[in-house]
């Protein structure tokens, strides 16, 4: 024998409240299914990373020092230092920071802001 469940006063049960990320979740996923459906298309973009870091450029255009420049960025003095002499190369990852900071140097500076 079944029983169902009813809140106080004989209405339908009542479905639990999802939290703000299970409703993002939930939007998420229907986002895609309509994607998979053809009703939608999701916009997309490509990211390209540069081959190259003017670090030199970019120093003087935001009129800082090695030294400035490695503190206000997160970066070790030394490897500015080796990329600016030629000594080594910025990695991938290193690329990127370097190109977010020559388009919006102070987005950085406020997420790195301790």
């Amino acid at each position: 024998m079944q029983t169902s469940r009813k809140s106080a006063g004989g209405s339908k049960p009542s479905r639990p409240k999802h939290s703000a990320l299970g409703r993002r979740l939930i939007a998420g996923l229907d986002e895609v299914a309509a994607q998979l459906r053809g009703e939608v298309e999701l916009t997309t973009y490509e990211v390209k990373v540069p081959e190259q870091a003017d670090v030199p450029g970019l120093r003087a255009r935001l009129g800082l020092s090695q030294a400035r420049f490695a503190h206000a960025f997160g970066l070790d003095v030394a490897t500015v230092q080796a990329w600016e002499q030629g000594r080594r190369r910025p990695d991938r990852m290193a690329r990127i920071l370097l190109a977010v900071i020559a388009r919006e140097p102070e987005a950085v500076r406020r997420a790195l802001a301790a």
